[in-house]
Order: structure tokens, then sequence, then C-alpha cells
């Protein structure tokens, strides 16, 4: 069904102007950390229950903070990689509510990387 506009404005449908459900809240962590096996990453649970990953070549870090990272506001996920002699590294971080699906679908970033042949120079 197409509402027609009175006057100037638009027009649009009931369809388009339905609520929308959106996924909401931390969802469950594992689908983040199940990305990640042992044969090139540590696995560190610590003593707040937090979960830390890093690639063994120590350029990849992941941390899961599920009460708020300390000494930040609520962080709930920190993603980081480590830059080269030529090009920045970066990080990123989201709350602890953000869906875990969102924060697997960024550390995906792994899938881009690739072993670096000690001949090969810094990209």
């Amino acid at each position: 069904m197409t509402v027609a506009p009175v006057g100037r404005g638009f027009s649009t449908t009931v369809e388009a102007l339905r609520l929308r459900e959106w996924q909401l809240g931390p969802g469950q962590p594992t689908l983040v950390m199940d990305q990640f096996s042992a044969e090139d990453f540590h696995l560190i649970v610590d003593d707040r229950a937090d979960v830390h990953v890093s690639s063994k070549d120590g350029r990849f870090y992941l941390g899961w903070f599920s009460l708020g990272r300390p000494g930040t506001d609520g962080e709930g996920w920190k993603i980081a990689v480590t830059g080269t002699a030529k090009v920045r590294g970066y990080h990123l971080s989201f709350d602890t509510e953000t869906p875990a699906d969102v924060v697997a679908a960024v550390a995906r970033v792994l899938e881009t990387s690739r072993l670096h042949d000690s001949a090969d120079t810094d990209r």
C-alpha cells in the first residue's frame, strides 16, 4: 500500500515504515574466539576471565573484556594490528554490548593476512 502525500512531501509504503529488529546485545563471544586456532595463535584467559588472543608473531591482538576493559568506559573488545616500518598499524574498540557477530566480521581481517617471506620487504 502506498501512502499519497498531502501537498509537498514524500510518498512511502507502509512496509517501509514498519519497525525493524536489529541485533542487539553482546551475543556469544565464542563466535569471535573460535576463529583462532592454537596452531597460529596464543589464547590466554586471565584471573578476571578476560580472554586475550595474539598471533604467534605478536602483531595481532584481540581482547574480550566481559565486564569492560579496566581503565576504560565500557570497552568490551579491543583489536590491534601492529604496523611495519613503512605502514602504520591500527586498533579498533567496541563496547561490551556490541554483538559478537559484528566483532567476528571485523576480526576476519585475518583472512587477509599471509606469511611474510624474509626475502620480501615491508609493504
